[in-house]
């Protein structure tokens, strides 16, 4: 992932806020059907991923440190399109977001401070993961452990992916 990655998946989550405080999500949790289309094609591509790192065949990681790999708009839309699809995303901010609105007091300037907060947490932490991922990709990884990564993060994706899809709206 890249600075791009990060502020793509940061945007999906301040998408994902906006759509909570607005009570759209509520609606999209009511509809079995979106939220169902949502949910199956976030299970989908998990597996694909899982299925694909676990197949990969992957030798050492050596990045150029002058190269440019992708373009900006690229990785930003990449990030935005998995964290978009993430159906548990919704389920989040519209499971949490009420727990801290005060209704006694004016809604609109805690919603703007939350959503700030959120947003400066994503890329805090998102960056965090991206920096640490660039300084061990610059080191040069043995094409071994890349492989037993890819192999790990597989099965991690898959079992994921295997317990979204056990996820359902209670009602």
């Amino acid at each position: 992932m890249s600075r791009s990655g990060v502020c793509g998946v940061a945007f999906a989550n301040v998408v994902y806020f906006v759509l909570s405080a607005t009570g759209i999500a509520a609606l999209i949790i009511a509809s079995n059907l979106v939220f169902s289309i949502i949910k199956w094609v976030g299970v989908a591509y998990l597996l694909w991923l899982g299925i694909t790192a676990i197949f990969s065949r992957s030798g050492m990681i050596n990045v150029s440190v002058g190269k440019r790999q992708t373009h900006w708009g690229k990785l930003f839309s990449q990030g935005f399109i998995i964290e978009i699809a993430n159906p548990k995303a919704p389920l989040y901010f519209a499971a949490i977001l009420p727990q801290f609105v005060e209704p006694e007091l004016p809604i609109l300037p805690q919603l703007l401070i939350m959503g700030l907060v959120t947003l400066v947490m994503d890329l805090f932490s998102y960056s965090a993961y991206e920096i640490l991922g660039d300084r061990i990709a610059r080191g040069g990884l043995k094409g071994w452990v890349v492989n037993l990564i890819n192999k790990v993060a597989g099965g991690a994706l898959i079992y994921v992916g295997v317990k979204m899809a056990r996820v359902s709206v209670s009602r």
